[in-house]
């Protein structure tokens, strides 16, 4: 037989093999292995997939939901919000294709119910600070102002969020093991001690920090790790788990009420930090990372490197925006019912009302965000936050409509906790989701440690009315809004499409 022509025969059997190869997570093209060129290979067909879940369609944003690979060029990039997967080329280690991503099982919801336990054990007691300035403010500090016993919370608040970069960078290298067992039993340590306070500088120390660094490192390990395991349920798992949340924000204020005139207030918070040693002891045997950590070295470019992508940029000022704001509801709707005559058989139920309808606000847009786009529905869960406190707290003076209020803010700022990691993690590397995501609730954390002393401060300028601080909590939300408008424009410009 002619050589030439024997030649001519096996091209093709060379090519398909080198192809199939490219297309395995794992594996490098040969001609990385033997010295040859991609330029050498025909391009494959992007429709070629025999399998339907991994047909690659064209793309209707600028990024992906897990950017793990180069930005590919001259070839159809794969939208994964419609289904299709990342390029195959260069090829991801195994486990970090979209396809990797199981979306379900035992051990994912497992991991689920671990982070709703972390999160009712950690942001559920944030929900209910407006209780902790009710009692200061009445009891022990009532020597100082509201103000001044504000930056209490508002310190636990800027601990808790603020270290995420710290912890998710730790989570990013080490994984969720020992920040959920060490996390939960500095957290416990904090509460004991808080027990025991009854000074200004021991409880600002004790609430403020000690026990917010082990709230931030269960929060974080929770958070991270439910991102881990989910893909197209994303939004839908994180709503879930940050739900717990919402149901301890109904729980706690309502066990805080009845068991402080009862039993006093040492006694109620060490049976809260009992509590919160069991659940959080169920996090940590439930709540682990699917994926291997990253040890690479420390760099600082890994938190500066994010803040150059405008896309990026404008999340984080929304979050700080919308920070600014948010907690001004929490930490003074009951002072400010009571300074306007609200009946006070009501006034205690108030932050469990706004949490328990944050309830079904934390678990909605997640999976509306999954169908529609999680940044059409974060625009529409934050506007509404800004319009209903502008339209609806500030003119509002009866006891129904600052119930009504009370409702409609916690549905609509109940979506943004579950929301802003899944909005982060769908412009972001998944295997730095930890720093990113951190990067991003450090700056809102700024916006909560300075938003509540400055409501505060905004009260006491206008002899107890609080009429400049709705204004200040409703504007500063709505400006939080445009960002993320801002952050879908940068992305997909004006067109109509889900995001």
């Amino acid at each position: 037989m002619n050589p030439s022509s024997q030649k001519t025969q096996e091209a093709p059997v060379s090519i398909s093999h080198k192809t199939s190869q490219s297309r395995i997570p794992g594996y490098e093209s040969e001609a990385s292995t033997m010295g040859g060129t991609a330029s050498e290979l025909p391009e494959p067909s992007p429709y070629g997939s025999k399998r339907h879940s991994l047909d690659r369609i064209p793309s209707q944003t600028g990024s992906t939901n897990a950017n793990i690979f180069s930005e590919p060029e001259n070839v159809i990039e794969a939208d994964m919000e419609k289904g299709g997967v990342a390029p195959p080329h260069p090829a991801g280690p195994p486990g970090f294709n979209p396809a990797d991503f199981p979306d379900g099982g035992l051990e994912a919801w497992l991991v689920v119910a671990g982070g709703f336990c972390a999160l009712f054990s950690t942001f559920g007691l944030v929900n209910c600070v407006g209780v902790f300035v009710d009692y200061y403010v009445q009891g022990p500090l009532s020597n100082y102002s509201a103000s001044t016993v504000s930056w209490i919370t508002s310190t636990q608040v800027f601990m808790m969020s603020g270290l995420n970069a710290v912890m998710g960078r730790l989570f990013d290298r080490y994984g969720p093991r020992w920040l959920l067992i060490i996390g939960t039993l500095v957290y416990a340590f904090g509460m004991m001690m808080l027990s025991l306070s009854t000074q200004y500088y021991q409880i600002i120390l004790c609430q403020g920090i000690v026990s917010a660094v082990g709230m931030s490192a269960v929060f974080n390990s929770a958070t991270n790790s439910v991102m881990g395991w989910f893909f197209k349920k994303r939004a839908a798992a994180l709503g879930l788990t940050v739900s717990g949340s919402s149901l301890g924000g109904v729980v706690l204020p309502i066990m805080m009420e009845h068991l402080i005139p009862k039993i006093g207030f040492a006694w109620t918070i060490r049976a809260l930090g009992f509590m919160f040693l069991a659940l959080c002891g169920f996090a940590c045997a439930t709540v682990k990372s699917r994926l291997p950590p990253r040890k690479k070295p420390f760099n600082v470019m890994d938190y500066l490197r994010p803040l150059r992508e405008p896309a990026f940029v404008c999340i984080v000022l929304a979050g700080f925006f919308f920070f600014w704001g948010m907690f001004l509801p929490f930490n003074y709707i009951e002072l400010q019912a009571r300074q306007q005559g609200i009946d006070p058989a009501i006034i205690p139920y108030l932050l469990p009302i706004i949490n328990a309808v944050s309830i079904p606000g934390r678990i909605l847009p997640g999976f509306l965000g999954d169908r529609f786009g999680r940044f059409n529905v974060m625009i529409f869960i934050s506007g509404l936050s800004g319009v209903i406190t502008l339209a609806l707290w500030v003119p509002g003076k009866s006891t129904a409509t600052t119930v009504v209020y009370g409702a409609v803010f916690g549905f609509a700022s109940g979506g943004f906790i579950s929301l802003l990691p899944a909005v982060v993690a769908q412009i972001s590397d998944i295997r730095e989701i930890g720093t990113r995501t951190g990067i991003a609730f450090f700056f809102a954390a700024l916006g909560a440690l300075t938003g509540s002393p400055i409501g505060g401060a905004i009260v006491s300028a206008q002899g107890g009315r609080f009429l400049g601080l709705q204004l200040f909590c409703g504007v500063v939300m709505t400006v939080g809004m445009l960002c993320f408008v801002a952050s879908r424009t940068v992305q997909v410009g004006f067109k109509i499409t889900k995001v």
